[in-house]
């Protein structure tokens, strides 16, 4: 029990462990709050006060998030010119994938930061397109990531084949954790790419017709995920991880 608070107070110590643990609250807000709401009846006045104040915290706790990614811009960057071309990259797929991944979260953030600008009227436009244009890099950097996991999933199948059973013991080791590890990216990146498809404009796939629950199940598997890897050793964790971590495929 004091090992797991200690790892959660280090975990709120750092940025990116405080947005995790507040993305995790969020998320998991809406999904209690849209299933007391669903669930409750007419005369239930309690539980149907209790999810709408749940819903509430949830989306406080979302603009909260908003505001605070306003001072990513300059560490996405950063990231993305440390990367380049991905010179330090095996594999071209891998590299041009994560090159295109960058390119999208760092254009994320800038409509990101207009359509909130639109919204607190700080200046005179429509945020609606710009709330568009940021769901759909994100989605585009999520799909983009799945694409990625999936690539490194072969090349790590093709490097298990090298070695034999009882041959590279440590290695092969190293090798189904990595496996492990873009599985747990791919299952995170979906279950948020299928929100950020329900925020797409109606008519497209299954835009809005997620219901509040729903939204937030997905938001806390991918969250949960992501503070199980964050949790890990980064010197465990695969080239693909790091970069999930660092980009705005975790925006949301």
């Amino acid at each position: 029990m004091q090992q797991s608070v200690e790892s959660l107070v280090r975990l709120l110590e750092t940025y990116r462990g405080r947005d995790k643990v507040i993305r995790t609250f969020c998320y998991g807000s809406q999904l209690v709050g849209g299933a007391l709401t669903r669930k409750a009846t007419a005369a239930d006045v309690s539980s149907q006060r209790l999810g709408k104040s749940l819903l509430l915290f949830s989306a406080q706790l979302s603009h909260c998030r908003t505001v605070l990614r306003l001072f990513d811009d300059l560490s996405m960057l950063a990231y993305s010119h440390s990367y380049g071309l991905g010179a330090s990259e095996e594999d071209a797929g891998v590299r041009w994938i994560s090159v295109l991944m960058n390119v999208a979260d760092q254009l994320y953030y800038p409509c990101e930061h207009i359509a909130w600008a639109a919204d607190a009227e700080l200046i005179k436009v429509r945020s609606d397109k710009w709330w568009l244009f940021s769901v759909a890099l994100w989605g585009t950097s999520l799909l983009l990531g799945i694409l990625r996991s999936f690539r490194v999933l072969l090349l790590l199948r093709k490097k298990l084949k090298k070695h034999h059973r009882g041959e590279g013991g440590s290695r092969r080791s190293d090798l189904h954790r990595q496996t492990r590890a873009e599985m747990l990216s791919i299952l995170s990146s979906m279950a948020d790419l299928s929100n950020a498809v329900h925020w797409m404009p109606p008519g497209f796939l299954w835009a809005g017709r997620f219901p509040s629950w729903l939204v937030g199940l997905m938001g806390t598997t991918s969250s949960l995920i992501g503070l199980i890897q964050m949790n890990t050793s980064s010197n465990e964790l695969p080239d693909s991880t790091a970069l999930s971590s660092q980009s705005g495929g975790d925006a949301n």
